[in-house]
């Protein structure tokens, strides 16, 4: 079992849309950016415009907060994706456009090298400790607002708005919150790292 804060990998903040991007990415060991194997963002996309791409890589879209966003894909009718509608696969290289339904949404980006995975989001609003069971695979918690203690075994991790734990090998995890908080639980099928 590993339960490990986003300072103890390679954390990247990037300005996105008119809002934020925290991203965690996870590489091989002694690799560089452009060797990534997988990599996870959660933004705040406060302004229209198009998604970038990435050369070579699958990337999923999900909607954490929002309305949700109508998206001009080429090649494929116009969709409208929404929570309940994500995650949302598409390919690299192509021309990606978006129009926010009503104000500025949280999304979560998962982007891989090596072929397709899948992932579900669970969103937990808290005012008292939760006990997540039956856990399997990567686990990404991402904490979006408030502050919560993590324990896992023997091990445990505080985080703040905006901070990323990584969990793997586990049965269970307990989530105190400070206070309230707003946090994800994305599980990763089939992670490359």
């Amino acid at each position: 079992m590993k339960l490990l804060r986003a300072k103890d990998y390679k954390r990247m903040p990037w300005k996105n849309g008119g809002g934020e991007t925290v991203e965690i990415a996870i590489f091989p060991e002694k690799a560089s950016l452009a060797d990534f194997d997988w990599r996870v963002s959660m933004a705040t996309v406060a302004t229209d415009g198009p998604f970038s791409s990435f050369p070579g890589i699958d990337r999923t879209l999900s909607i954490l907060q929002g309305k949700g966003v109508r998206l001009i894909i080429e090649g494929r009718k116009p969709a409208l994706m929404t929570g309940e509608t994500a995650p949302l696969p598409f390919p690299a290289d192509v021309a990606t456009s978006a129009t926010l339904v009503d104000g500025p949404i949280v999304d979560l980006n998962v982007m891989t090298r090596r072929g397709r995975l899948t992932h579900s989001v669970q969103r937990l609003a808290l005012d008292h400790p939760h006990r997540a069971e039956n856990l399997g695979g990567t686990i990404l918690v991402l904490c979006h607002g408030g502050a919560v203690r993590l324990t896992a075994s023997d091990a445990t991790a505080d985080l703040a708005a905006g901070d990323t734990a990584v969990l793997t090998g586990a049965a269970s995890l307990t989530i105190e919150p400070a206070a309230s908080a707003v946090l994800f639980l994305i599980t990763i099928d089939k992670p490359a790292a």
